[in-house]
Formats: C-alpha cells, sequence, structure tokens
C-alpha cells in the first residue's frame, strides 16, 4: 500500500501490515485490488504442498480428510474430499436477523482475502481471486447479523459471505437482492471448484468480528472528537471554568488520553468571549470538569481496542493452517474469538460512558441555573422547549447500560461438546455498534442544547472555530423560540454529526 492509495491499485502485499489509517482510505477510495504476485506464489505454493500431502498420505487431517467439529473421526474418502467443502458451506450458512449494511460486507470481503493472501490457508488462487472481483465489482453476499458463537471463528456469517462463489445464496449488487447464480451468469463468472480444505478456509475466521470491530472503531474515532467539540460549546454555555482544563494540573496524573482531552479543550476555548467573563462559582459540576479524565479514559480504550484489531485483520485465523517449508499441517485455536469479545465488551463501555456524560451535560443546560432559562425556551410553561429531548437522551443511554452487559463473560456448549467454549465475539460485535450509534444520539441531542443556549449568551461570543460550528448546524436546525416537532430537529442534529 501507499499514501497514494486512490491513484494507484492497491496490491495485497503480506509485508505490509493494514493500520486504521490504511483501511479508513481503502473504504473511501475504492481503489481497486489487485493479488500481488508474492502473494500469489504464496497461495499457490501452499496449495500444490497440501495436494502432495493428501495425494501421498493417509494420515487425518482435520476439516481436510475429517468431518468437523464433533465429526472430526469420520475419514472421508479421497473421492469425496471435494463434495465434503460443498457440504460445508451450505450446511453450516444458517444465519439469521437483519441483513448487515454493504460496508461491513465490504470489509469482511477485504478481511478475508488479506487472511488468504499470506499462504498458510490451502486455498487456490482463483478461489482468493474471486473473491477479489467481488469486492472490485461490489458484488456483496447477503450477510445476517445473527448466528455466529465467535469461537470456531464466524462459521455462519462466512458461510453466507462464501456461498456466492459455488453460485449459492444471494448476493447485493446495484442495490438489489438477486440470486448469485445470475450474477455469476451475467458476468462470466464460472463457479468455483471447491478444493480439499477450502470451505474451510472461507468459513474459519474472525472476518465477521473484526468487520464490526473496524467499522466500529472508524464510527467512534469520529465520535469522540465530536464528543470534545460539543462539550466545548456546552462548557463555554453553561458558564465553566477552563481551571481544570490547565496542562499544569494533567502533568502530575498524565494518562495519555486525559492529557490529550484537557489540552484540546483549552485550545477550542482560549479565545472564548464567553470564557474570558468572570467566572462566579468556585467549581463546576464532574460532568463539565471531569471532562479530561473521562473522555480521555475512553480514548485510551480506543488505542488499546484499535491495538486489538490491527493484530488480528493482519492475522491468519483459519484453522488447520498449512506449513509448506515446515512440512506439517496444524489444528488449533486461531479462530477463537476471545481477544476480540473482550476488547469490544471493554469498548463498549468505554464509549456508552462518552454518552453519560454527555447527557448529564444536557441536563444541567437545562436545569435553569446560570441565567439560562428553564428548558432553553424564552417562555417556559407555555412552551416545553427541550424538556424532551433530554428524557430521549436518558432513555437511550439507560439502553446503553443495558447493552454494555459483557457478552464475553458468556459460554454455551455447541458440536455436541466438542465446541464447549465459545467467545460469544459476534454478539459483542453487533451490539457494540448499537451502543456507538446510541452515543451519536445523545451526542447530537447535547449539540442541539448547547447550540441552543450559547444563543441566550449573545451578543458575547464563544472561539472562532466553535461558533463557524453553530453557525453551519443553524443551516440544519434553526433556534428554538417557540415548541415544534423537536423529533426531526434531532434528526437533523444526527446527521450534521454524521457528515
Amino acid at each position: 500500500m501507499t499514501d497514494t492509495i486512490a491513484e494507484i491499485p492497491l496490491h495485497f502485499v503480506d509485508e505490509v501490515e493494514l493500520s486504521l489509517d490504511k483501511i479508513a482510505q481503502v473504504l473511501k477510495h475504492k481503489p481497486t485490488l489487485l493479488l500481488s504476485e508474492p502473494s500469489r506464489l504464496k497461495i499457490l505454493r501452499c496449495r500444490t504442498f497440501l495436494d502432495s500431502k493428501i495425494a501421498n498420505s493417509e494420515n487425518p487431517f482435520y476439516g481436510i480428510n475429517t468431518g468437523f467439529g464433533y465429526l472430526q473421526n469420520v475419514t472421508i474418502d479421497k473421492a469425496q474430499i471435494s463434495e465434503l467443502q460443498y457440504n460445508l458451506l451450505m450446511s453450516h450458512a444458517c444465519g439469521v436477523g437483519h441483513e448487515i449494511p454493504s460496508e461491513l460486507v465490504r470489509l469482511m470481503l477485504f478481511f478475508k482475502i488479506q487472511s488468504l493472501s499470506f499462504g498458510y490457508s490451502g486455498v487456490q488462487v482463483i478461489t482468493v481471486q474471486r473473491l477479489i472481483d467481488f469486492y472490485n465489482e461490489s458484488v456483496f453476499p447477503v450477510v445476517f447479523s445473527q448466528g455466529s458463537l465467535g469461537a470456531s471463528g464466524d462459521l455462519s456469517p462466512l458461510s453466507h459471505l462464501a456461498l456466492p462463489l459455488i453460485g449459492k445464496g444471494k448476493v447485493r449488487y446495484k442495490k438489489e437482492i438477486t440470486d448469485s447464480k445470475k450474477v455469476l451468469e451475467d458476468k462470466n463468472w464460472q463457479p468455483i471448484t471447491l478444493q480439499s480444505k477450502e470451505g474451510l478456509a472461507l468459513i474459519n475466521g474472525t472476518q465477521f468480528m473484526s468487520a464490526y470491530g473496524v467499522f466500529c472503531l472508524l464510527k467512534a474515532q469520529k465520535l469522540l472528537k465530536w464528543a470534545d467539540t460539543i462539550a466545548a460549546i456546552s462548557l463555554d454555555a453553561y458558564g465553566c471554568s477552563l481551571q481544570p482544563f490547565d496542562a499544569l494540573l494533567h502533568t502530575i496524573r498524565p494518562h495519555e488520553g486525559q492529557v490529550e482531552t484537557a489540552a484540546t479543550i483549552h485550545s477550542l476555548l482560549k479565545d472564548s468571549e464567553l470564557n474570558n467573563t468572570t467566572q462566579k462559582q468556585v467549581q463546576d459540576p464532574y460532568s463539565f470538569r471531569c471532562i479530561p479524565q473521562v473522555h480521555g479514559a475512553t480514548k485510551d480504550t480506543f488505542r488499546f481496542v484499535e491495538k486489538t484489531f490491527m493484530t488480528e485483520v493482519n492475522s491468519v485465523t483459519d484453522n488447520p493452517n498449512i506449513f509448506p517449508e515446515e512440512d506439517c499441517i496444524i489444528s488449533g485455536g486461531n479462530f477463537h474469538g476471545q481477544p476480540l469479545a473482550l476488547a469490544f465488551d471493554y469498548f463498549a463501555i468505554a464509549m456508552a460512558e462518552i454518552g453519560s456524560i454527555s447527557e448529564r451535560r444536557t441536563y444541567q443546560l437545562l436545569s435553569g441555573q446560570r441565567g439560562l432559562p428553564l428548558f432553553l425556551v424564552k417562555n417556559p410553561g407555555l412552551h416545553s422547549g427541550l424538556m424532551i429531548p433530554q428524557y430521549t437522551a436518558a432513555s437511550v443511554v439507560s439502553e446503553n447500560k443495558q447493552l454494555c452487559t459483557p457478552a464475553s463473560v458468556d459460554s454455551i456448549v455447541s458440536s455436541n461438546g466438542q465446541e464447549d467454549h465459545v467467545s460469544m465475539g459476534a454478539n459483542a460485535a453487533t451490539k457494540c455498534l448499537r451502543v456507538l450509534e446510541n452515543v451519536e444520539k445523545v451526542l447530537a441531542i447535547e449539540l442541539l442544547s448547547a447550540a441552543q443556549a450559547i444563543e441566550f449568551r449573545r451578543p458575547l461570543k464563544t472561539s472562532e472555530p466553535l461558533e463557524e460550528i453553530i453557525s453551519a448546524f443553524r443551516k440544519t436546525v434553526r433556534f428554538n423560540d417557540a415548541d415544534r416537532v423537536l423529533a426531526d430537529d434531532i434528526q437533523n442534529a444526527i446527521s450534521f454529526i454524521n457528515k
């Protein structure tokens, strides 16, 4: 990969690691993917080794010439090895729930291609190439949100991802859902003739969890920036002191996220007319005073989660794995999602706190204190003002508390006891995204409230960067001088911060 990723094709070169920024560029610019020659040779060498091993050995190799899971001791005749792989894809495609968004499927394809390109999975080159074709042509297999235990990888979601390779299942193409067989015919792509181990290579892996993880990280990255910016507007609107953001205070408790947040807030407000007025109160509520400590702790969590997922997307997570140079095939547990499940749960809790403290600032802004009118409306009583958006924020914050019950502490036995400890990482993934979507709503309601409160401080102004944001916001949501349907304002505020 290069810095000019939008201008030239992207080659999968396994010596170059994916980073969050590089993945963001791939999603933004959607470059054509190409399989590099070194990767092609590694895949081919691994496939050739596996073919030779099967032809010249009677030893059992899990999932290659044996059944799967509890059926590991069932030997499969060499003439039925290919049929075994077809049966695997079809029998394991048991997803339920809603169809996941195409951007998540795009990431799943991207990460599956990345993992197979390292050359430890025993697939054919044509199989990887067809996945690349799907990616480049925006042919997105229909994948469902429920069905993975996150232990033998994401068996069910990845089965749905792989089915179109053999002309089965559904795909979303040009925004329409259609049979994959029809799309293959239209594009003159022959269904892949699966060889030994290929089905297992395709559906063992953590690409469903990884796609959600990276998607959540990219969304959280944006939300954390907004959280600081919106908090700064609230600080000025509520007439808070900047003393808690003084750099000296944070040098004696130098958590990285805390120091960074204090500096950001201080920078955003340093030239504010409002902040330069005399502060009468000695201290501000924690939801204002402790922004560096709370926002900062979540940022530190973000860094841990980012490291976990970047390790994962640069890894091989199917099973068994094939090592041609060492002349061995090893069956293990690289598909187990425990590292990801724990990261998701930690991340959900940390991001939920961003929503929790945001809702408290909204509550304070509406409280009728510090010269602001009750519920931020000119004639409270006749008008309810912004009373009920805070109810909405409180409801969403409480839902997040419920969603933050850890999935990773749960397990359930499957495959007749063979798979007796599972990560529940896929459930952790889907609910983590729900938490982030909720945080986005809560921050939007704080922005709605803070921008409203600032208007009651006129003619004084906040800092120039914040005034620019408020001015842009006013083009989307006008000042509330009398009751109106606020659901529209809230939705417009969500859209504003989601640009």
